[in-house]
């Protein structure tokens, strides 16, 4: 069992690494943010569609796994949308306040009272993206910016979607990504750019930072402990930007810095408490 446990927690820790290479690879493919996504999210559908046969899971049609599958959608959408506005940085950032609308959401729509450890949270996260909107002219734009928000809205409905009992995670993931993949992938018959160079990229997009990324995510969920799961969760928007400073030249201003600082700790801070609350209750 112990085994089986490390096993987990690798394949969640080889699952944020390959989440965290999507900016740099969004940057580096010369194509529109539409025919990336397109193409890229209809080669992760068929790895996990190849996934979903050799291991016999039922693909699951509902409510709540449809509802899922938008949210999958508009996150892959606007996530690469983002990544051609704005810096990788902010991108990835402002998507990791996805929790943050799950609080506010819990509260306007289903009337749960936030606690203060919410309130607070909410605070510091809203605190840290004003100081994104207030670089954002001088950082990418604030345009990119938005569209980053909003793939934060969409993942807090991804994660909402994922509690109900008749959720199945890797059936939303599959059918969202499908969806885009054939909305959005004859986008890329506007494009010139076909060399071996910019395909490898595409592919790997596809298959390792989408398909391989959330297969194993799923797999790694079963055991690994909900507190070491949000820490390795941190990682990706820490390495994402870092890629990109690298490999692309990209560089944060400070007061991005600051604001990427402020948002990721909270938030990790807040999963941490979240986890040892609940395996307390458990307990």
């Amino acid at each position: 069992m112990e085994r089986r446990n490390r096993l987990d927690v690798l394949f969640v820790f080889l699952a944020s690494l390959f989440f965290s290479i999507g900016g740099l690879c969004v940057k580096l493919i010369p194509w529109s943010a539409l025919a990336i996504n397109g193409a890229r999210d209809l080669i992760g559908a068929a790895v996990i569609g190849g996934y979903l046969l050799v291991t016999r899971h039922r693909l699951r049609l509902n409510g709540p796994v449809l509802l899922g599958a938008a949210s999958t959608m508009g996150v892959t959408t606007l996530f690469s949308v983002a990544n051609k506005l704005t810096t990788a940085a902010n991108a990835i950032v402002l998507q990791f306040t996805a929790p943050v609308f799950v609080i506010l959401f819990m509260a306007v729509i289903f009337r749960k009272k936030p606690r203060r450890a919410d309130v607070l949270t909410c605070a510091a996260v809203l605190f840290g993206v004003c100081l994104f909107f207030v670089d954002g002219l001088g950082a990418g734009g604030q345009a990119g910016n938005i569209a980053a928000l909003a793939s934060g809205v969409c993942y807090a409905g991804v994660f909402m979607m994922n509690t109900s009992k008749r959720a199945d995670a890797i059936s939303s993931c599959f059918l969202g990504q499908l969806a885009a993949g054939i909305v959005f992938t004859p986008f890329c018959l506007g494009e010139t750019d076909f060399s071996p160079r910019v395909i490898a990229l595409v592919l790997v997009l596809g298959v390792v930072q989408v398909g391989l990324a959330y297969i194993l995510l799923s797999l790694g969920i079963r055991t690994t402990p909900a507190v070491t799961a949000s820490l390795i969760a941190g990682l990706e928007p820490v390495l994402n930007p870092l890629w990109v400073a690298l490999f692309y030249g990209e560089r944060v201003t400070p007061l991005a810095l600051l604001g990427a600082v402020i948002v990721v700790g909270s938030i990790v801070a807040y999963n941490v408490r979240s986890a040892r609350a609940e395996d307390a209750s458990a307990g």
